[in-house]
């Protein structure tokens, strides 16, 4: 089993890179695709999955799953469709487990907030995904009370990291998938 990591980070100037981004994202993914998606409250894993979602053509109405654990949002298309997981109060795999994931995973694209240290045991691959604002904090001013971030995102850079790993992710589709995200983020900000 290849287990090697191939990685890239760039920054995303603002919301509307990281939607050009996850739209990108979307169109090169596949059925059976899982994503672990970190960061901060407020970061952008919403605003990334939702634009993700309009890459794979699948239902909109994608919010975050906090309550509900998974959301379901079938393709438009003929597509997969996106399975959408909030796994922050889940405590290990044990939990993860319980909401069966691995009976939708091989038709469709899941991705699982807060996820890391939870749900690699899903598939033998998987793209981490990191948006990190903090890393980038002393280009903006932040909100006095960070919780008032919680209804909206701040539209400020976030530094973008993708981890690919496992055998889905040979260094010919990495190379694909990097060279379409980069064409996406410049492309976005020259239209920006």
């Amino acid at each position: 089993m290849n287990k090697a990591v191939k990685e890239f980070t760039c920054q995303l100037h603002d919301l509307a890179a990281t939607e050009a981004l996850g739209e990108a994202l979307g169109a090169e993914l596949q059925a059976g695709d899982l994503l672990i998606l970190t960061g901060a409250l407020g970061a952008g894993k919403t605003t990334l999955t939702q634009s993700l979602g309009a890459g794979l053509k699948v239902r909109e109405g994608i919010i975050s799953p906090t309550f509900v654990l998974a959301r379901q949002h079938p393709s438009l298309v003929g597509g997969p469709g996106l399975i959408h997981v909030d796994a922050y109060r889940l405590k290990d795999q044990n939990d993860v487990d319980t909401l069966d994931l691995e009976s939708t995973l091989a038709e469709s694209i899941t991705v699982v907030e807060w996820g890391l240290g939870k749900v690699e045991h899903l598939t033998d691959s998987r793209l981490e995904l990191t948006l990190d604002r903090e890393a980038l904090a002393g280009t903006v001013e932040l909100p006095a009370n960070p919780w008032e971030e919680s209804e909206t995102e701040i539209d400020e850079p976030r530094l973008f990291t993708l981890k690919a790993i496992g055998p889905r992710w040979d260094e010919k589709a990495f190379e694909s998938l990097k060279s379409a995200l980069l064409h996406a983020v410049a492309t976005g900000e020259a239209h920006a």
